[in-house]
């Protein structure tokens, strides 16, 4: 039987930046929550996604396990009372509306930067993550592949991905609004994550020329910064480089490293300084803005900018859409030719367990050579007689009617009523 597969969600739709830190999760705390979804509860095929602007479950169950997901959640973070969070996520469950979610999110249609690139990959980190701990069953292979499918088609078909319409490339687009009319603005990008490495490579085809790379790895900084053009400097260096910046980009966790207001002691008073966090969970204070002259943006503050590339990108949506309600309609015929499988198994079983019973009264009588004729003879009798229905059975799915089938199909040879 095809448990309901659903979701549990939260998202910069309507959790605050301060609630999406309480529950994000790094890859350990994902790969943690895979396990702890395992040994707890009886779901099946779970993927666990987290980033900046959502963390979401997904995963296949009889029942819906929101209350014990969040708990499994907060346990994982450190804190108990979930009174706090709970009211910010959304469950989903129902089957298609689950699937549905899963496809727009990882497509970017759910982003909040419309058609962001940077979301696919995270989603296929987060489907090999569950692959890894044995969580992901064919429903989930097969919905992850038909959804990369999906997204290839929706790259040579449309132009959802044309241009560089993501928060990476809006950050740079602020980081020059923000210096319109400084002398060669000096810009310190903390982190070479993905986000990271994306916002340095925009600034590459910026006007903004006077990019440092600091890194707690230094040979990653030193790559992306022959790449990039721009300059790398040693994790050691990195508090000088933060006084020394007229803006301060930073997509390192906060978990990790934190930018206080202590450590801008030495900032000079009216000033223009300008600090970017796009880190889950924050690392820049945001009491820095009690400074005179600082300025903090947090990613919630970075919007979807107006720009060609958005524009088209927004227009095509409708046909982005198109291609997931084809996609989704053909997953759906997978799904019941699945729930079709144990039936038609049982139909063969049954074929079998007859053919079995009359070889046994005649073979005795026969030899060796005779027998293995009248074995090959039956098999392929029998594998001609199952093919028919099969054939038919899916012929009634793309029509919806499978039902009728399998009902009569149950009833003449007494098979065990399976439920799709």
């Amino acid at each position: 039987m095809q448990q309901t597969f659903r979701a549990l969600t939260l998202s910069y739709k309507v959790a605050p930046i301060a609630v999406r830190e309480a529950v994000s999760l790094n890859e350990i705390a994902c790969k943690n929550l895979l396990d702890k979804i395992g040994e707890f509860t009886d779901a099946r095929d779970v993927l666990v996604l987290s980033t900046c602007n959502r963390t979401e479950v997904y995963y296949a169950s009889e029942k819906d396990l929101s209350k014990e997901l969040i708990k499994l959640i907060a346990i994982e973070k450190g804190f108990i009372a979930t009174k706090d969070v709970s009211p910010y996520f959304k469950s989903i469950s129902g089957h298609e509306e689950a699937v549905q979610h899963l496809f727009y999110v990882a497509l970017g249609l759910e982003s909040q930067v419309v058609g962001d690139m940077q979301i696919m990959n995270q989603v296929k980190k987060a489907y090999q993550w569950a692959a890894d701990a044995n969580m992901a069953g064919p429903f989930l292979h097969r919905l992850m592949h038909t959804i990369f499918a999906a997204n290839k088609q929706v790259v040579n078909e449309t132009a959802f991905r044309d241009g560089a319409a993501s928060v990476s490339y809006a950050t740079v687009e602020l980081v020059e609004e923000l210096t319109r009319g400084m002398e060669n603005p000096r810009v310190l990008m903390i982190g070479v994550g993905e986000i990271g490495a994306d916002v340095c490579d925009n600034f590459r085809k910026s006007s903004i020329r006077n990019v440092v790379i600091a890194n707690r790895t230094h040979h990653k900084a030193l790559e992306l910064a022959q790449k990039t053009e721009a300059t790398a400097v040693y994790w050691e260096q990195v508090w000088e480089e933060v006084q020394k910046a007229d803006v301060v980009v930073s997509s390192v966790p906060g978990d990790c490293f934190f930018i206080s207001k202590s450590a801008l002691q030495n900032h000079e008073a009216g000033k223009a300084k300008f600090f970017i966090d796009l880190s889950m969970p924050r690392s820049i204070d945001a009491a820095l803005e009690t400074l005179e002259g600082v300025r903090v943006i947090n990613i919630d503050n970075i919007r979807n900018r107006s720009t060609a590339a958005l524009e088209r990108r927004i227009a095509s949506i409708p046909s982005v859409k198109e291609i997931v309600v084809d996609a989704m309609a053909e997953f759906q015929t997978w799904t019941k030719e699945m729930a079709m499988s144990p039936a038609l198994q049982q139909f063969k079983s049954r074929l079998e367990e007859i053919r079995q019973q009359e070889l046994a009264r005649y073979l005795k009588n026969l030899g060796e050579a005779e027998r293995a004729a009248v074995e090959a003879i039956t098999k392929s009798m029998l594998n001609k007689i199952v093919k028919l229905p099969a054939i038919e059975l899916k012929a009634a799915c793309m029509r919806g009617e499978s039902e009728e089938l399998l009902n009569g199909l149950s009833t003449l040879f007494q098979l065990e009523k399976q439920e799709a």
